[in-house]
């Protein structure tokens, strides 16, 4: 692992040097690309006001959200009770779903502790 550390610095230092490098033309030609949804001119009672349609549109689709969740729990609901007529896909899907989320919950335990996977610094 020790002797892998040279060869990845190695391979930072170019990146870093790629992004020093072309950056400011892809940072120009990013702009460039979506000014369409650049606010001219850039003022703070702008900034607040679209902070404002964001917090307030996004309030606006809790309904519909909520609505769009009791409907799955009611699918969910159904698939339980009809277990019988899970096919392999079904399955498949359920089993990958809760490996996903165990995976996020482990990731998230090792990070919550610092990143180490025993209670000892690496």
């Amino acid at each position: 692992m020790a002797s892998k550390i040279p060869q990845l610095q190695s391979k930072v230092n170019q990146a870093s040097q790629i992004v020093a490098k072309n950056g400011a033309s892809y940072y120009k030609l990013l702009l460039e690309q979506n000014k369409h949804y650049i606010q001219d001119p850039p003022t703070i009672e702008k900034c607040q006001s679209l902070a404002n349609q964001l917090f307030y549109t996004r309030l606006a689709s809790i309904p519909l959200r909520y609505n769009s969740f009791w409907k799955e729990l009611d699918h969910a609901k159904n698939m339980v009770k009809n277990w019988q007529d899970l096919n392999r896909e079904n399955v498949g899907f359920a089993a990958l779903f809760g490996l996903e989320c165990f995976a996020w919950f482990w990731g998230g335990e090792i990070v919550g502790r610092g990143f180490t996977f025993t209670g000892y610094h690496v």
